[in-house]
């Protein structure tokens, strides 16, 4: 934790991790905020289960075409227009009766409008610490992530059961517009500036190291979102028993996170931390008990914060400073999709063989995340006193002789 303190006294770390912390507060709560909203408001979970599709349909697309604006305009530009636009839709569908179509447009402008605050910050951490400090900055952010995974769910629905669902949607807007001020105009994101990149559009995801680590997202997140599924249909929507499992699970990966963050990466780092997630989530298809279930869960999640750390380090040190967001946002796209497809698959398997299925789906999501970081460990680099910083940007320069 001395090395946490010691980086945490870096001027503008902890200011910077704060503030985008709040400002993707919304991740957590508009999901739930707008199933809840629109199920009341046509008295359909499929309706509501369409219109969250269109949010994560436009959050999908916009990832790394918002992302790499930022080397265009500038990223306090490109942050005020999208957290702007993705306020309004959300105050559109609060205050707005709408139909099916209405909802679903004006959440597919809310998601694809999604402010892109997490490529930003990973694209200014190499900019404020030593390389000797940013693969454990990679992994306090990872870990920390865990606070709006564990909080905001809880927020957004008791502000849904005890005020109403207008009022929690409204609150989103407040931390959108709130946290996206503070994020915005922090020291940090003014004296960043991404240049402009030179390679087409998608082209980044040529680097072996980027389809790798987008994959892995997509199957590390996959496993995540079946076991979050798993969990609820085990323990229903009415008990505690849910909600405290899940805070277990992300518990373990805070804990993974903090504890593993100073070990330097090497080429296996991806695969036994894999590894560490698969091992859980199989042990969990064996029982249904509670304790057995927050046991195993803790186990798994050790390895999801970690494991997360391991992409954006290698991400960062794999790609020019110019490509860094981009390749964020296809990251965050490969884990959005995961996210979707976790979710899918575990519902078909709930319905057919009951909560378990959702577990086995978990464990092989990530039995497949762990076998594919073992086929290519080739791939990976070795940072093990390796600089983990972007790759500098160069051109020529003209000489007058």
């Amino acid at each position: 934790m001395a090395g946490y303190q010691e980086l945490l006294r870096v001027p503008g770390v902890a200011r910077i991790i704060a503030a985008q912390l709040t400002a993707r507060f919304p991740s957590g709560m508009t999901s739930l905020a707008i199933l809840l909203h629109v199920e009341q408001s046509t008295g359909s979970y499929g309706a509501a289960g369409i219109v969250l599709a269109a949010a994560s349909v436009g959050q999908a697309i916009a990832g790394p075409v918002t992302s790499r604006w930022m080397g265009v305009w500038g990223m306090r530009r490109v942050l005020a227009l999208t957290t702007s636009v993705c306020a309004a839709a959300v105050l559109v569908l609060a205050l707005v009766p709408l139909n099916l179509a209405g909802f679903m447009l004006f959440a597919f402008l809310a998601g694809i409008s999604n402010p892109p605050v997490q490529p930003a910050v990973r694209t200014i951490y190499p900019k404020i610490v030593t390389s000797r400090q940013l693969t454990p900055l990679f992994s306090l952010d990872a870990s920390l992530q865990e606070i709006i995974w564990i909080l905001a769910p809880v927020v957004i629905t008791f502000a849904a059961t005890q005020a109403g669902t207008v009022p929690a949607l409204l609150l989103i807007v407040v931390f959108l517009l709130g946290g996206g001020a503070w994020f915005m105009f922090s020291p940090e994101v003014g004296r960043v500036r991404i240049p402009r990149s030179r390679r087409g559009f998608g082209r980044v995801l040529g680097k072996p190291v980027i389809l790798l680590s987008t994959v892995t997202g997509f199957l590390l997140v996959g496993a995540c979102a079946a076991i979050e599924a798993g969990v609820v249909a085990a323990f229903g929507h009415d008990g505690l028993e849910a909600g405290i499992i899940l805070a277990v699970f992300s518990i373990g990966s805070l804990a993974g996170g903090l504890g593993f963050g100073h070990i330097p990466i090497g080429r296996w780092a991806m695969a036994r931390r894999f590894l560490i997630v698969a091992v859980g989530v199989s042990a969990l298809v064996l029982s249904l008990n509670i304790w057995w279930m927050g046991a195993t869960l803790f186990v798994a999640g050790l390895g999801i914060a970690p494991a997360l750390a391991v992409m954006f380090a290698i991400t960062s040190a794999s790609v020019k400073f110019s490509e860094t967001a981009e390749a964020y946002g296809w990251i965050g796209t490969g884990q959005l999709i995961g996210s979707a497809a976790g979710s899918a698959v575990a519902g078909f398997l709930i319905d057919s063989a009951g909560a378990t299925g959702a577990f086995v789906a978990a464990a092989a999501f990530a039995a497949a995340g762990t076998i594919v970081a073992t086929v290519f460990v080739r791939s990976l680099p070795d940072l093990r006193g390796r600089d983990a910083s972007p790759i500098p940007d160069t051109e020529p320069v003209p000489i007058v002789t």
